[in-house]
């Protein structure tokens, strides 16, 4: 029939697009983004994954009279770096899916 594309090209494409995203997502393990907070006492680095690495956290900031101040200087790196994360992922996305007019669906990536 006409119009309708050869299902076997349409399925070989499919396979390689999937070996590619797979191939992505390891190389996206290896690279990472670092967010600090506190002036650099709170520091986290996160991979492309969207996991959480390392946290390093400078001795001056730890007061066990003020540890409210920490847990917020830890959860404000921690919340940068996995959006620094994400991004770092949407755009090498972006990348492989580039032309290929797929529609935008909201956290598919």
């Amino acid at each position: 029939m006409k119009g309708i594309p050869n299902m076997g090209n349409l399925l070989k494409q499919a396979q390689q697009f999937q070996a590619k995203i797979a191939k992505l997502q390891e190389e996206l393990a290896n690279k990472t983004v670092e967010a600090t907070s506190g002036g650099g006492m709170v520091a986290v680095v996160a991979n492309g994954r969207q996991e959480i690495v390392s946290i390093k956290i400078d001795p001056e900031v730890i007061d066990p009279g003020d540890k409210e101040m920490l847990q917020d200087l830890i959860l404000a790196a921690v919340n940068d770096a996995l959006s620094r994360a994400k991004s770092m992922m949407n755009e090498e996305m972006g990348k492989l899916t580039h032309g290929l007019n797929l529609p935008q669906i909201p956290g598919l990536f």
